[in-house]
């Protein structure tokens, strides 16, 4: 392991309920790796079973359509956990997961999660919340493929990542760094010059503004409203 970084994982909030002593019970039973940017960390289909924490950087969660067109289902920043479901459930990996930046992760044999998450009431309640979130994730989207066109499932991911930018009440947001095209792209099911045209149109009806470092939604209400209105709720 490299001395480089330290080998805690303090800030894995699956782990907040944990004594000190717990937790270091826990990092000696972990294994460490570092990987580079748009290294792989999980192969989908591996019979690999260990649930990764990310210590420090970003990693994303895909699938690969027969085509080869790359599907994003979310990113895991540092202080959050990959992995679980292989470990709950036994079955091989349903994503691969490949690092966004340099990121250093630390890896748990499944009998030693099981242990964890046995013992301590409040790490099982996060993983529920945790599965739970993603259930509800997994069924807007398929609703959104389902019943939206690729301008709406644009609008609708800027519409996602300004409501967690946006202060809590606020109708305007900023999202920095700036959204790239193919990753709203993979989020969505489009292509880039899509993402590029709603980008543009949005612009020209004053809900967005691109600036050097950031992309302000100056009318969340305005984007949500493109929103609603096809989704017909």
């Amino acid at each position: 392991m490299s001395k480089e970084f330290k080998a805690s994982l303090e800030g894995v909030r699956l782990l907040s309920g944990l004594s000190r002593e717990e937790r270091e019970n826990v990092e000696r039973q972990c294994s460490w790796k570092r990987y580079r940017a748009e290294e792989q960390i999980i192969d989908r289909d591996s019979d690999t079973r260990d649930v990764f924490f990310v210590v420090s950087g970003k990693v994303r969660i895909v699938n690969y359509s027969l085509s080869g067109r790359e599907v994003t289902l979310g990113d895991v920043a540092a202080g959050g956990h990959f992995g679980e479901l292989a470990a709950l459930d036994g079955e091989p990996r349903s994503a691969s997961v490949m690092a966004l930046e340099d990121t250093v992760v630390a890896a748990l044999a499944p009998e030693h999660f099981l242990r964890v998450i046995q013992a301590h009431p409040e790490s099982t309640l996060f993983i529920l919340q945790s599965l739970s979130r993603i259930v509800r994730r997994s069924t807007e989207r398929i609703m959104d493929l389902s019943t939206l066109g690729a301008n709406n499932r644009v609008h609708a991911e800027l519409l996602r990542l300004a409501r967690e930018a946006a202060a809590k009440g606020g109708n305007q947001a900023t999202l920095t760094p700036i959204p790239v095209h193919s990753d709203i792209a993979s989020r969505v099911s489009t292509t880039r010059e899509t993402v590029a045209r709603v980008l543009s149109e949005l612009t020209r009806e004053g809900i967005v503004k691109r600036e050097k470092e950031a992309l302000r939604v100056l009318d969340i209400d305005a984007l949500e409203s493109l929103v609603v209105e096809v989704r017909g709720e």
